[in-house]
């Protein structure tokens, strides 16, 4: 385990979070802003099995590189890599209403169009399709958000009611991160 790793797993417990919002054999997923350690893909694909897909998408190309070495190395066949923006709805190529769980984990403070994320997973998820949101509850100095840049649970959640979303579930995902499960109506 690299240490980017093993700090994120301290942060941030990827395979307690994919068993609480029920990620199961079978299931079809994306990751939304996957980052360079693929933190959930590689976990999440292990629980979906190879009749399972698992999405990764980013807006860079340099972090999709590393990832897909990972993929390689792994023989995981059930990821795939896909370059998008996901703050422009309907740009993702991903079939519409194929997704059974969309996760955006420590991206949303990221984000300029934050009601576009929202609607573009709103497009791609099923009916009763759950949008799990995993973000900071505070800086944590060189790691996280910039002072002022956190968006906080209630803004998380007004964000997703907004797109169309209830909640169902939410806990501390660790020290410094809240999770909330929604889901699509």
């Amino acid at each position: 385990m690299t240490e980017a790793q093993s700090a994120g797993k301290a942060l941030i417990d990827s395979r307690k979070i994919l068993q609480r919002v029920g990620l199961a054999r079978g299931m079809r997923l994306v990751d939304f802003g996957c980052g360079r350690t693929g933190h959930f893909i590689f976990p999440a694909a292990k629980m979906v099995e190879d009749v399972g897909l698992v999405y990764a998408v980013d807006i860079l190309k340099e972090v999709l590189d590393n990832v897909r070495s990972r993929v390689r190395s792994g023989g995981y066949d059930n990821i795939q890599l896909v370059w998008s923006d996901i703050e422009v709805p309907g740009k993702t190529p991903i079939p519409a209403e194929s997704l059974d769980v969309c996760f955006l984990v420590n991206v949303l403070y990221m984000l300029k169009n934050k009601n576009g994320a929202l609607r573009e997973a709103a497009r791609l998820l099923k009916s009763g399709g759950r949008l799990v949101i995993v973000d900071w509850t505070r800086n944590l100095g060189a790691l996280g958000p910039e002072k002022g840049g956190l968006v906080s649970f209630d803004s998380a959640l007004d964000l997703a009611l907004g797109a169309g979303f209830t909640a169902v579930d939410n806990f501390a995902a660790g020290s410094y991160h809240y999770c909330v499960v929604f889901k699509k109506l």
